[in-house]
């Protein structure tokens, strides 16, 4: 996929914080994978739009070890107008999670912040 995330893991407390800051590749991807493994409940996921804004009806992924989609496919056409909220989406069991940023425009970012209880 290529592009560019920054990644920043908050892991104190009982709920962590993921923090993903992507720019997207010409071919209007990006995507990353967490340093750490993740035990619990994703809480929600929220997907706020960048400054240089995405293609309206970009997609976004949360996947698994097992490339499980964890936002059950509500990350599907993601509107550009305003931030997405997908409360209640999966479990995770020792797993590192993965960003996946698809049909987003060349050169266009956002953030996604995950929480994990």
């Amino acid at each position: 996929m290529a592009g560019t995330v920054t990644t920043t893991e908050e892991r104190i407390g009982p709920i962590e914080e993921i923090i993903f800051v992507w720019t997207s590749s010409a071919a209007g991807a990006a995507d990353a994978t967490t340093t750490y493994s993740y035990n619990g409940e994703v809480m929600e996921a929220q997907i706020v739009p960048g400054a240089t804004t995405p293609t309206d009806l970009y997609d976004v992924v949360l996947t698994d070890n097992n490339n499980i989609d964890m936002l059950y496919g509500q990350g599907a056409n993601v509107s550009n107008a305003s931030t997405v909220v997908v409360k209640g989406a999966a479990l995770v069991s020792n797993s590192k999670i993965t960003l996946g940023i698809s049909n987003a425009g060349s050169a266009k970012d956002g953030t996604v912040i995950v929480h994990v209880r």
